[in-house]
Order: structure tokens, then C-alpha cells, then sequence
């Protein structure tokens, strides 16, 4: 849970005291996930949003030839879940699974709106949350619309270092939108 406490200081100038911080930490859920397990699987609704303590999970569809499109890969202090789902309580395109040993946060999203509105420290790091996640996803559509393979790779080892060691090259070339072979050919071009 101190991982969980120094994310929400780091994202927040409102003080958060540790009474507060006993009544945030009281509404997750810590759940352990092996490597492949499920967090969530297409077609269920998303119930809970994971922070991840300890691990790596990844977010991808499957598409009707079988082939795994990856939307989201998240390690320690990054967050997890399908958001449109989680919001609507719809059936997620999506499958959640850990692609190594995890430590997991869990939280509804009732939750997260009573104590945003109990705790203004929850609120704005929920704010800067989105800002964030808004300015990746443009950057991530810019990228996939308008530049070469070589300048999304580079991006994304320049923006996620951590992430290059963590996940295969076939995940990485799929989460950037080229294929395994374009990236192979990518890597061994002189820098």
C-alpha cells in the first residue's frame, strides 16, 4: 500500500494525511495474479480498476484471425482496466492478463467516486490522470498515423525504457504497430 500512498502524493499538491490514507487504502482490494492470469476477459464487464504494486499486465484484443493487438502494457505504479467498461458496466472488447508474477490494487469505480468527492487529493491526482493518459493517447495516434517505423521506436524506448525490458519484441512491435519482422529489421540498423 505505500507504493499506492507515494503515487497519489506524487500526483497531487493537496496533503494527504495517514487517516486519510486509512480510509482510501480501505476501499482496494490486494489480489495476487500469477504470469497468464486473467484480470479481465472480452466479453465481461471491467468491475475493478488495478494499480499495479509489483508486476506487468498488458491489455490487447484479438482479432477475428487470431492475431493478439496490444492497446496497453503496464508495470509498477501504472494503472490497468478498461476504462469504457469500468465507466459502463459494458462487456470489454478487451482481455487484462499478467505477463508476470503481479501484486495488485483492486477498486470499483463507485468507489473511486465517493472518495474523489471525499478527498480532494483524489480528485486532482484523477484529473492529472487523464491529462496524462489524454496526451499518450494523442502522441500514441500521431505516432501510428504519421510516422516510420524506425521514429515509433525510437519513441517509445525514448518515452518507456522500463518497458523495453520487460516485454518481448513481439509485444512491443504490436503495441507500436509494425510487425515482428519490421522491428527485428529496425533494431539492427545502426543507430
Amino acid at each position: 500500500m505505500e507504493s499506492l500512498l507515494t503515487y497519489i502524493r506524487k500526483y497531487t499538491s493537496i496533503p494527504v494525511s495517514e487517516n486519510d490514507f486509512e480510509t482510501i487504502k480501505s476501499h482496494f482490494t490486494y489480489k495476487k495474479m500469477r504470469k497468464r492470469q486473467y484480470f479481465l476477459q472480452e466479453g465481461e464487464a471491467c468491475k475493478h480498476f488495478a494499480f499495479i504494486v509489483k508486476g506487468a499486465m498488458r491489455q490487447y484484443y484479438m482479432d477475428e484471425k487470431g492475431a493478439e493487438h496490444f492497446v496497453q502494457l503496464a508495470i509498477e505504479n501504472w494503472w490497468v482496466g478498461d476504462r469504457e467498461s469500468w465507466v459502463m458496466l459494458t462487456p470489454s472488447r478487451y482481455n487484462i492478463d499478467a505477463w508476470e508474477d503481479s501484486e495488485i490494487l483492486l477498486i470499483t469505480h463507485a468507489d473511486v467516486l465517493k472518495l474523489s468527492q471525499q478527498f480532494p487529493a483524489l480528485m486532482e491526482m484523477m484529473r492529472k490522470m487523464d491529462e496524462r493518459n489524454s496526451i499518450a493517447t494523442q502522441k500514441r495516434i500521431t505516432s501510428a498515423i504519421s510516422h516510420t517505423a524506425e521514429r515509433r521506436y525510437a519513441d517509445f524506448i525514448c518515452e518507456y525504457p522500463d518497458l523495453v525490458q520487460r516485454f518481448p519484441q513481439h509485444v512491443i512491435a504490436s503495441y507500436i504497430g509494425i510487425t515482428k519482422d519490421t522491428l527485428s529489421r529496425v533494431r539492427k540498423q545502426p543507430s
